[in-house]
């Protein structure tokens, strides 16, 4: 089994009309055995700039050197305001896309979900949905996911964040 299934997890980034978001699940777990459910995937890392990691959870604590994560990376230019997302695996080759990215155990189901509900050109509030069922339906399938989802959604003046309650089994 691989070592990036060892704990589980999820994280998604949508682009919408001059908004970015980005998601990820709550659960740290150990396999199957469950630690906690208010565990963060995603952290700031400038003024419109969030970095998600999905993977080994001590290498996401880690701040020097995290090996054994996936990236997800969403955020606006700081002089264009232009959205931009984009994930990594672990070597660190880029995936950039125009849509949608994706990383974590249940990738295949994200990536269903996102094909089905995603739309270019999306405003803030239909992005905050859209990327919410997405999550929310694709860590239902994933038994080391999930436990609720956090969501922040990227505009030029805020950052929009918000916890939703999901399936705690």
């Amino acid at each position: 089994q691989s070592i990036m299934s060892y704990n589980g997890g999820a994280v998604m980034a949508m682009k919408g009309k001059n908004c970015v978001a980005i998601a990820a699940d709550r659960r740290f777990g150990i396999q199957a055995q469950m630690v906690t459910t208010d565990f963060q995937k995603i952290f700031p890392m400038g003024d419109r700039l969030y970095i998600g990691l999905a993977g080994l959870a001590t290498d996401v604590q880690t701040v020097f050197g995290p090996y054994y994560t996936e990236p997800v990376i969403a955020g606006l230019d700081p002089k264009t305001f232009k959205p931009f997302i984009c994930s990594l695996d672990l070597i660190g080759c880029p995936m950039v896309t125009d849509d949608f990215v994706v990383s974590g155990t249940c990738s295949e189901q994200m990536y269903g979900m996102c094909e089905s509900l995603w739309e270019p050109n999306m405003d803030p509030e239909h992005l905050f949905e859209t990327i919410s069922q997405a999550m929310l339906n694709a860590v239902d399938r994933d038994a080391v996911s999930g436990m609720g989802v956090i969501v922040h959604i990227i505009e030029k003046d805020k950052i929009t964040t918000r916890t939703l309650k999901a399936r705690m089994d």
